[in-house]
């Protein structure tokens, strides 16, 4: 019994991870908002949100590995948990890094661009937001992997389309701005698409964990 509680608070532990990923993308899309609008009260509230919820989950990741590596709950599945923790780190690292680079880099993004901008978050938090409750399924319904991370590559597309769309009306039609700026609002747009990028990679190493794990 003793064990079971062990392994259940792993996996509560585990569930908790995977919701403070999600508070995370709701806070950075909201800041991404508050920073194209000019709502600067809020923007600073997103980042200090961000911030704490960054710290949080860095500390919960560390009890799940210490609890991965001290514990038998789970033992044959531990390779791949850790994989997937750490591709996991990954988004939370981009939801953190690119939020806070708006505040230090402060971009000029054109007015006529915000809708685009806020288009291109939406599907990249999109790709995050599917695969969060495929990453739970596979501790209890791994056979609905495959069902929940098609979203996941659906709206991954649909995040590069509007990351293209957004460089080439800024490089093809934005003739008034520097050089430096069209590279200042590329730079950007690759951020936000590389968090369904990383989504996208989760959900490729959740497709080989429920072959695993149903064989």
């Amino acid at each position: 019994m003793f064990g079971k509680k062990k392994a259940d608070k792993l996996i509560d532990d585990i569930d908790r991870y995977f919701d403070l990923m999600d508070q995370s993308v709701l806070v950075f899309k909201d800041g991404v908002r508050n920073y194209l609008y000019s709502n600067n009260n809020d923007f600073n509230g997103n980042l200090k949100k961000m911030s704490d919820l960054e710290s949080e989950t860095e500390v919960l990741r560390r009890e799940i590995e210490n609890a991965l590596y001290t514990q038998t709950a789970l033992v044959r599945s531990r390779g791949d948990i850790m994989r997937l923790l750490e591709k996991t780190r990954n988004i939370t690292a981009i939801l953190y890094d690119s939020l806070f680079q708006f505040e230090i880099e402060t971009p000029f993004i054109p007015s006529e661009l915000n809708p685009e901008f806020m288009k291109l978050t939406e599907f990249s938090t999109l790709a995050v937001e599917a695969v969060v409750p495929a990453c739970k399924a596979y501790f209890k319904t791994p056979e609905s992997i495959q069902d929940k991370i098609s979203r996941t590559y659906y709206y991954e597309k649909e995040a590069v389309r509007y990351s293209q769309t957004i460089k080439r009306t800024v490089f093809h039609n934005m003739t008034n701005l520097k050089l430096s700026e069209k590279f200042h609002l590329r730079y950007f747009a690759l951020h936000i698409e590389d968090l369904s990028k990383a989504a996208e990679n989760v959900a490729d190493q959740l497709a080989v964990m429920a072959i695993r794990r149903t064989m």
